[in-house]
């Protein structure tokens, strides 16, 4: 039988700003609870309902050191960077940007929204990389919805990100260990899920509500930090409607963390030379 991980603190997300002013909710980084090593940041993106011309994106900015993973629920995201890579993620679709050494790029909603209007809904996640890989190539993965794979079980959806749950495998490679999982659980379903003691973890809630661990009750925007005294986390919605979580789950790196803005280093020096490289142009650029 698999122990089951207790919940360790719980986060309330706060409503703030990004980019060119669209909104988000954040659980971390907060005054609260700082990261979740590795994992350095989640924003939910919306939900927002925008007039035609209203919605707002994030134009060209700078990124080393990290990834960036948006998945988007509702609405679609443009992107072009420095590299001369171009593209644009729909409802259920998937970016996964290794920024490693250093790119510039942007994230607008796409035409129609920008036109007709519509709303916006997603999540972005930055996952720190270890010190052997902050300086790799920028990559890019995106992965359509219908390449995502999902796992289903007794009133239970699990569309896998990243990882494995309910049999099914995800298709990103990723640089370390992460499981990323978003799943949809009906009025009185209950899920369990394979989390080693290894894996540091979060359960983040943002439709209806959720027990963790049997017995924590985790309400929309809400974020569990789980603790590492098991092997397997545990949800179930208690409520009337269904329940929509996020579980995410990686190995910790456990090096120093320098942080400035757009940049993750381990070192205050290296987020210097990042600035000098980057206000010298030393970033991606097109050929």
């Amino acid at each position: 039988m698999p122990t089951i991980r207790s919940v360790s603190e719980v986060a309330t997300a706060i409503r703030t700003h990004e980019g060119a002013g669209f909104p988000v909710r954040r659980p971390f980084p907060s005054r609260t609870l700082l990261d979740v090593d590795p994992f350095l940041l989640l924003d939910e993106m919306g939900p927002a309902d925008h007039g035609p011309g209203e919605a707002k994106g994030a134009p060209d900015h700078p990124h080393r050191g990290f990834e960036t993973v948006t998945y988007m629920l509702a609405g679609g995201m443009q992107h072009m960077d420095s590299a001369g890579n171009s593209g644009r993620i729909g409802p259920g679709d998937v970016q996964w940007m290794t920024a490693g050494s250093g790119v510039i790029h942007s994230e607008m909603p796409v035409k129609e929204i920008m036109q007709k209007g519509g709303r916006q809904h997603g999540f972005q996640l930055w996952v720190n990389l270890p010190k052997k890989d902050k300086m790799t190539a920028p990559r890019y993965q995106e992965i359509p919805a219908a390449k995502i794979p999902v796992g289903r079980k007794d009133g239970v959806a699990v569309r896998v990100i990243a990882g494995e749950a309910l049999g099914a495998k995800a298709v990103i490679d990723t640089k370390t260990p992460i499981q990323y999982l978003h799943a949809t659980l009906q009025p009185g379903a209950s899920w369990e899920q394979a989390v080693g003691p290894e894996f540091r973890a979060f359960v983040y809630v943002f439709s209806g509500e959720a027990d963790v661990a049997g017995k924590r009750r985790v309400k929309d925007g809400q974020l569990a930090v789980i603790g590492n005294d098991g092997d397997a986390v545990a949800v179930s919605n208690p409520g009337p409607v269904p329940a929509e979580v996020l579980v995410v789950a990686g190995v910790p790196l456990g090096e120093p963390v320098a942080r400035y803005g757009p940049f993750v280093m381990n070192t205050d020096e290296e987020i210097e030379q990042a600035f000098k490289d980057y206000q010298a142009g030393r970033f991606v650029r097109k050929a």
